[in-house]
């Protein structure tokens, strides 16, 4: 089997931010996400829940496997039982998202998707972020507008936390003591400078050699080129 390529490194880097959480709901927003949900399902972790994102459970294989009517997806969502993998317009150091507008929100220079139901996805569950395109735009050292609430914003809500944040050069987490953004693995072929170049703020770094994300293993691959995404639609959202 042909060596596994950056998209299908963040294929795993996505799948393992769903890694131990038992039956909650996984909400993949974006490709990489959903074939990385559909991946950890299939391998080690089994008991998550798929949505069609309508009212539907679904199998890895798309197939129905139950009913997910809107009052049970809502008592799923403010109860810490789902975990949302969403994107950013705008991160910054704290996991503050913006998806909303960039510039001054009364008069802004390019409108966006709009709040939507960042405030609450972000508030009631965890919430993961996945990046295709890492750059100065995206990693800023504050966000124009607040609309995925950050750990400096959250106040301390019960269910309030940001697993890791993907993006096509690494993953990130907030493990520090002032919840500022880490730098947790880079992907092959990556360097520290490149990161540092791309990003707007500095992010805190492990003091010896930074890992690099887990290679997938000759099963996941399989999973991935044969089962989930036999057509290769990955490579469209980052390079091969």
């Amino acid at each position: 089997m042909t060596e596994a390529t950056r998209a299908e490194y963040c294929v795993i880097a996505c799948a393992e931010a769903w890694r131990g959480n038992g039956e909650v709901l996984a909400s993949p927003m974006g490709l990489i996400p959903s074939i990385g949900a559909r991946l950890a399902r299939l391998t080690f972790s089994p008991d998550l829940l798929l949505t069609d994102g309508e009212a539907t459970l679904v199998r890895p294989d798309g197939t129905t496997e139950g009913w997910l009517p809107y009052r049970r997806h809502l008592a799923l969502v403010t109860g810490g039982r789902r975990h949302v993998m969403m994107g950013a317009s705008q991160i910054d150091r704290y996991g503050n998202q913006n998806i909303s507008c960039i510039g001054d929100w009364a008069r802004p220079r390019r409108q966006l998707l709009g709040v939507r139901g960042a405030p609450v996805n972000t508030l009631n569950n965890p919430t993961s972020y996945w990046v295709p395109r890492h750059s100065r735009r995206v990693f800023v050292e504050r966000v124009d507008m607040v609309c995925g609430v950050g750990y400096d914003h959250a106040g301390g809500a019960r269910y309030h936390r940001i697993p890791r944040v993907v993006s096509d050069l690494g993953v990130f987490d907030f493990g520090t003591p002032d919840h500022s953004m880490r730098l947790v693995s880079l992907h092959p072929g990556v360097t520290l400078d490149q990161v540092a170049e791309a990003t707007s703020f500095e992010l805190a770094v492990p003091d010896d050699d930074v890992p690099r994300t887990r290679p997938p293993t000759a099963e996941e691959l399989r999973l991935i080129r044969e089962v989930i995404d036999p057509e290769n639609i990955r490579v469209k959202e980052v390079g091969a």
